[in-house]
Formats: C-alpha cells, structure tokens, sequence
C-alpha cells in the first residue's frame, strides 16, 4: 500500500487485528522510506441492491436518507441513537439476505414500517402516514386502532425517561 505521507508504494504491515466481530481488520503500517506509521481498515464491500421506485426510476441505496426519514419520524421520541442504528443495521442486513440487485421502494417501506413499530408507535403512525398518503383523519384513526388492538408487551404506563443523551432529539 502506498505511504500517504511521501507516496513509497513500499509500505510494510507491522500489526494486524480483527475487530471483535471478525467483521474488520485493523493493519499497523509503517513505511520504510519515511518511517512515518499509519493504520488502514479492511472490511467486507457489499453491495446494496438498487431501490426501484414507483414511478420506475432506479436510484442507489443511501444508508443515510433511510436513517434519516426514521430519524424525522422519531423527532422528540424516546429511542436511543443505538436503537435507531440497529434498525437501520436490520432493515440493510434483509435487503442484503433478498440477495437481489433490485429491490421494490415499497419493500423497503414495509420494513422501515416493522421496524418503527417494534421502536414506537407514535413514530410508526407519523411515518405510516406520509409513506402511506393518507388523505384523511379515517386513515390515521384506522392506523391508531391497529396499534391499539395489537397487545402491549410489558410497557410501562408512563414513558420511560431519556436514560442517555444519545435520546434522539428530546427536548
């Protein structure tokens, strides 16, 4: 690899470790000519299938418009920035398992929508509504009954306080 420092393409690894997930691999490099030390990463490269929307245009997948339309969803609720991550890891982790190289914007909606339910209700609804187009108070009461009707599993009465500040935009 070449030094970023004087341009050597002589460059020699010193240390190499794996993170604790196997999934990176941190190389200690030092060149010779200069003797300046750097570190490279390496890790796996995989494609994120291209989303085909409604009308039919394609158009890469963006880690960061999905975080953030469930960021804008979740605006003054109680999810942590981690909980908000580990969705976003889950839904990328199913597009990838589809193992196609295109996939329906309507499919990444449905996930998107599982993923805020299972995180809240309340950011689930604001999202159902713009992805869903609803056009009127009948839509939202339908969807606030659905949520309603689904059993709660062990929640509290009251909402639980911001235990970190990493609660996304609580205020």
């Amino acid at each position: 690899m070449k030094c970023p420092f004087c341009g050597d393409p002589n460059t020699q690894v010193a240390d190499t470790r794996e993170n604790e997930g196997g999934e990176v691999v941190r190389r200690r490099r030092r060149c010779p000519k200069c003797d300046k030390r750097f570190t490279t990463y390496e890790r796996i490269d995989l494609k994120m299938p291209h989303i085909v929307k409604r009308n039919g245009n394609r158009s890469e997948f963006e880690h960061d418009k999905l975080a953030g339309s469930m960021k804008l969803a979740l605006r003054k609720r109680p999810v942590t920035l981690e909980a908000l991550d580990a969705a976003v890891d889950r839904i990328e982790a199913k597009l990838l398992a589809l193992g196609e190289q295109e996939v329906p914007s309507e499919k990444v909606g449905e996930l998107v929508m599982r993923e805020l339910k299972k995180l809240d209700k309340v950011a689930y609804i604001r999202f159902a509504s713009v992805y869903r187009n609803f056009a009127d108070v009948d839509e939202f009461a339908e969807v606030i009954r659905e949520v309603k009707a689904r059993p709660k599993r062990n929640r509290p009465a009251e909402p639980p306080e911001p235990t970190s500040e990493n609660d996304l935009f609580r205020s």
